[in-house]
């Protein structure tokens, strides 16, 4: 029984965040500038599904991969492949804060800055001041990204509390709700609200049945697809409002 309730697999549930993420980054190109209509909201809440999953499966990547250092340098550089990527999609200057602090790269930046933020907190070497200092360091270097560095201390939150799923989401929800009010205060209030669309998430992490699945290329498929598809979404910026910013950021 209680294995059916847990019927997801980490290749299923990235599956979700891949196609939530692929409606959220079309919505965003077809439909700029933070539109109200309810249905493209919809689509921005599903949209939502997609960073928390990411949180969850760096958080889980680093418990299980056999190399840390390995892992950590193949995301800064899919972070790097991909900055040129995402800045295209969303017409965002390639050399960042030309315009603003906001969205200047990929989550990915974020993404592997979370890894690297949970090796630091497992380091017996260093002393736990020096651990906060590094992890405010890290904050500050990621604040500039999608997601800011809300994604690393969610990443940090969740692979801290293994273990303990309550306290994982809880913490998770905590920095949603910081990024929430930031979005509110300086970018838009109904997106900003939207942000509690990632709580969504949490009955799917739930059901995570700490399976990988059959599928042994769904890593590769995602760092392939992810820059590509953004690249997708540059061509359709591009032929729909020309060579333009069509989010904060551009």
């Amino acid at each position: 029984m209680e294995r059916q309730k847990k019927s997801f697999n980490s290749n299923q549930l990235k599956m979700i965040a891949i196609l939530a993420m692929t409606l959220d980054h079309l919505l965003s190109v077809v439909f700029p500038n933070y539109p109200k209509d309810w249905w493209v909201l919809a689509g921005h809440v599903i949209g939502r599904l997609t960073a928390p999953i990411m949180w969850f499966f760096i958080a889980e990547g680093y418990h299980y991969t056999q190399n840390v250092k390995k892992y950590a340098m193949r995301l800064f550089l899919f972070a790097f492949i991909s900055h040129f990527a995402y800045n295209f999609a969303f017409g965002i200057p390639f050399v960042p804060f030309q315009t603003t602090v906001f969205n200047q790269t990929s989550v990915i930046w974020s993404l592997a800055w979370g890894l690297v933020s949970l090796m630091i907190l497992d380091c017996g070497r260093l002393k736990e001041w020096m651990k906060t200092g590094l992890l405010i360091f890290i904050c500050l270097l990621t604040f500039c990204s999608d997601w800011s560095c809300i994604a690393v201390m969610a990443i940090v939150s969740i692979g801290a509390n293994r273990g303990d799923f309550k306290k994982q989401m809880s913490g998770m929800m905590f920095y949603v709700a910081l990024y929430a009010l930031i979005y509110f205060l300086c970018i838009d209030k109904v997106y900003g609200l939207l942000q509690f669309g990632t709580a969504f998430t949490i009955p799917l992490l739930k059901r995570y049945n700490g399976q990988r699945g059959t599928w042994k290329g769904m890593k590769w498929f995602f760092y392939l697809y992810y820059p590509l598809h953004l690249i997708l979404c540059g061509v359709i910026r591009v032929a729909l409002y020309g060579n333009v910013g069509i989010m904060i950021g551009g």
